[in-house]
C-alpha cells in the first residue's frame, strides 16, 4: 500500500467559522494554519485589541486527501478553493507556505492583505531579504495599493497576496529564476 502525500490546502470556513474549523482540526492533530492580524476596536470606551482572521473564512490545511475528505464530513462548512481557470483545487506547495506563514504568522501591524486580483505580480521583481525580522524570505518586489512605496509581496496564487512591511532597499537583492 502506497502511503499518501500530505499537502496545504486552502480552504474556506463559510459564514466566519474558521475559529471552528481550527477547534476541529486541533482536536484531530491535523496542523492548519488561520493568517492572523490585530484588530483595534473601542469596547465600553476603552481600546482593545483582539486577534482576528486577516482574510475571512480562509484557512489552510496540511493533510493526506483521504484524511480530508473524512474532516470535511465531519465539517462541511469546510469547502476547497477552488482555481477559477482549471477548476482544480487549490494546493500550495510546502516551501511556498512556509514561506507564507513565515510572515504571516508574525502578526505584523503593517502587513497588508490583499486579493489575488488586486496585485499584479508581472510587473515585480523577484527578490530575497538580506536583513532584518524577515532575512531569507523571497517574494515579488512591487508597488501595490495604499502603500507609498514598495513592498516585498508573498502571494498564494488564486487565494491572498500579503506585503511586508517596508523594507529598507539595502536588505533586498534580486533573485534568478
Amino acid at each position: 500500500m502506497q502511503l499518501e502525500k500530505t499537502s496545504w490546502y486552502a480552504m474556506r470556513a463559510t459564514y466566519r467559522r474558521e475559529a471552528l474549523a481550527k477547534q476541529l482540526l486541533d482536536e484531530c492533530s491535523i496542523e492548519n494554519f488561520i493568517p492572523m492580524r490585530y484588530e483595534v476596536r473601542i469596547v465600553c470606551g476603552r481600546k482593545v485589541r483582539n486577534l482576528v482572521p486577516a482574510v475571512r473564512n480562509l484557512i489552510f490545511v496540511h493533510t493526506t486527501p483521504s484524511q480530508c475528505r473524512v474532516i470535511k464530513s465531519k465539517a462541511p462548512y469546510l469547502q476547497y478553493i477552488v482555481d477559477s481557470s482549471s477548476g482544480n483545487k487549490i494546493i500550495v506547495p510546502d516551501d511556498q507556505m512556509r514561506r507564507f506563514i513565515a510572515v504571516a504568522g508574525t502578526y505584523d501591524d503593517h502587513l497588508l492583505w490583499f486579493a489575488p486580483e488586486e496585485v499584479n505580480l508581472s510587473k515585480g521583481t523577484k527578490v530575497r531579504i538580506t536583513g532584518g525580522c524577515f532575512e531569507g524570505q523571497e517574494g515579488i518586489f512591487i508597488k501595490v495599493k495604499g502603500a507609498r512605496d514598495r513592498r516585498v509581496v508573498i502571494a498564494i496564487q488564486g487565494v491572498v497576496v500579503v506585503a511586508m512591511a517596508t523594507i529598507h532597499p539595502d536588505l533586498i537583492e534580486p533573485v534568478e529564476d
